[in-house]
């Protein structure tokens, strides 16, 4: 959001509480467990960690980089 005062931004949250519910489908269902990223998520072999946290931990889980 992009509100000089946030208080504006709760204000119209508060009108719509549809868009306070939590998501069923899309990329925002579900977030990096470390940092809560929403984009770019690697959720294949149960991992569900966003790429920046995954470069981070990869070697201590057990992959290697071939280069």
């Amino acid at each position: 959001m992009t509100y000089s005062n946030y208080k504006k931004a709760f204000k119209q949250l508060k009108a719509k509480p549809v868009k306070l519910k939590k998501r069923s489908c899309g990329k925002a269902k579900k977030p990096c467990q470390i940092s809560g990223r929403i984009g770019a998520h690697i959720s294949k072999y149960g991992i569900h960690v966003c790429r920046q946290e995954f470069r981070r931990i990869a070697t201590k889980i057990g992959f290697k980089k071939y280069s």
